[in-house]
């Protein structure tokens, strides 16, 4: 007698289970070919008018004219950047949602709010390094504080004495005045502020001695002589204020060297045929006159084609979570 064979479902599905599984792999490499065959959507973590938003639109025009597609942006502010963050490491890995993050969201959260932010650079596909604004420590014009020797010299006479203020506490202008405090031997209390106006109007108002700006918020006030620029905070003198020294050309600051950075990223997994087109695009935007004039105008600096971001954001938290020890800020 021959055996009986019976086909249960499970069994009749198997085969045409297998199938569909081989034909969207076999899909994928064809999808990354075509992309992009819809808009894309460059969100980002701050409302429009800050650093974050223009250098996203000026990216997404940039993108959009040698993609030839619609790159929109989507302004998603809150969290100091990390509910935008949070979105596109977990967006599908198709190009279609990408990130221009700071280094607030891409590199301090994560260290300063541990519980809070859940995702981490291993949750996103480094795409390139967009360009980077120095921060500028200022004293208000009551203190007759001229440069940055004369701050040494006036804070370390009287420790504790003194205040500088930030947009707020874990952000990229508190840590760099507790790098300054922690280089430079200082003892001053941090006053945060809700972010950049209460700070302007009490420097302004001789209410608070010292505080710190993104270049591009203070460079107004500096030029109307309403504060006084003591050094910005990269390693070099920004291009665009040639006559405001850095703070790392004082032997006790050499070390200062923090700036606020923005990146291009997507989602974790993202497909190396589109990776490859949004970094040829990139490199090209980074080297684009218009863009680059518009970049500086506002105050940033523009990274090199080539830059490693990967390598770059690593050193970066390693950078942030030393700063942050030395601040003890927690969560």
């Amino acid at each position: 007698m021959r055996p009986t064979f019976r086909l249960t479902r499970r069994a009749l599905a198997a085969p045409l289970l297998l199938g569909t599984c081989l034909a969207l792999a076999a899909a994928l490499p064809a999808a990354a070919q075509d992309w992009p065959s819809k808009p894309i959507t460059i969100v980002v973590g701050y409302p429009p008018g800050g650093s974050t938003d223009l250098t996203g639109r000026l990216v997404a025009t940039e993108l959009g004219n040698r993609l030839g597609q619609t790159v929109v942006v989507e302004n998603l502010g809150g969290a100091g950047g990390t509910i935008a963050a949070q979105k596109v490491a977990n967006a599908a890995p198709d190009g279609y949602t990408l990130l221009v993050g700071s280094s607030n969201e891409l590199a301090i959260a994560k260290q300063v709010t541990p519980r809070t932010v859940k995702y981490s650079p291993e949750q996103f596909t480094p795409i390139g390094l967009i360009g980077a604004q120095p921060l500028v420590l200022v004293a208000s014009t009551s203190t007759g504080v001229k440069n940055a020797q004369d701050f040494i010299e006036r804070v370390k006479a009287s420790p504790g004495k003194f205040s500088y203020g930030s947009s707020g506490v874990g952000t990229a202008l508190h840590l760099a005045g507790e790098m300054v405090k922690e280089q430079g031997g200082l003892f001053m209390t941090h006053i945060p502020y809700r972010g950049v106006g209460p700070l302007t109007n009490d420097l302004i108002g001789n209410n608070l001695e010292f505080g710190v700006f993104v270049l591009s918020s203070g460079l107004p006030h500096i030029k109307a002589g309403k504060v006084v620029a003591l050094g910005t905070t990269a390693a070099k003198r920004a291009s665009a204020t040639p006559d405001i020294p850095a703070l790392a050309e004082l032997a006790q600051f050499s070390k200062v060297d923090i700036e606020s950075w923005f990146a291009l990223a997507g989602p974790a997994q993202l497909p190396p045929a589109i990776v490859s087109k949004l970094k040829k695009a990139l490199n090209e935007t980074l080297q684009s006159p218009d863009f680059r004039q518009k970049m500086t105008a506002a105050g940033s600096s523009i990274a090199a084609p080539d830059a490693d971001l990967a390598q770059f954001w690593k050193d970066e938290v390693a950078k942030y979570v030393q700063v942050v020890k030395f601040a003890k800020i927690d969560e």
